[in-house]
């Protein structure tokens, strides 16, 4: 591994929670392959390799069709989040793919000002080295909360 690597993904997951943080939902679907995987699963369903998740999509188009609904059919009580993201550890590298892992702690703040711990959990990561940069080929969001709070509308 080099820095110059290093470096080019922990910028790629800043970009990330910055682009989910201010709701720039193009930017985040370009940030995936067109065949790429999203899942926001908890820990224990992960840890016992069962299939069920809060949400699964396969695919850009299902990523596009989320981000849709968010902003055109999901009526919701708004609210930001605000991501704050570790520095990823790499687990394997090859010139096309980086497996890799990081921390992440959402926070939603609602329109009456208070801001509570929303979702916890670590990134599990498959990133593409394309000739358009780096692209999210699989995420898989495992939190650690026993629940979510509420409903989870926006991606993690």
């Amino acid at each position: 591994m080099n820095m110059e690597i290093y470096l080019q993904l922990t910028q790629f997951y800043q970009e990330y929670a910055a682009n989910v943080d201010a709701a720039e939902w193009g930017s985040w679907i370009e940030m995936f392959t067109d065949d790429c995987t999203y899942r926001i699963q908890a820990r224990e369903n992960h840890e016992r390799n069962l299939p069920m998740a809060a949400l699964s999509l396969d695919g850009k188009g299902m990523l596009k069709d989320r981000i849709y609904g968010i902003t055109e059919t999901i009526f919701h009580d708004p609210y930001m989040q605000n991501h704050v993201v570790s520095a990823p550890r790499i687990k394997s590298l090859t010139p096309e793919l980086i497996e890799s892992e990081a921390n992440y702690a959402v926070f939603r703040t609602k329109n009456d000002g208070i801001a509570q711990v929303f979702n916890v959990g670590r990134y599990i990561d498959r990133i593409r080295n394309t000739p358009d940069g780096l692209k999210i080929e699989s995420r898989i969001c495992v939190f650690d909360n026993d629940m979510i709070l509420n409903s989870l509308i926006y991606p993690i």
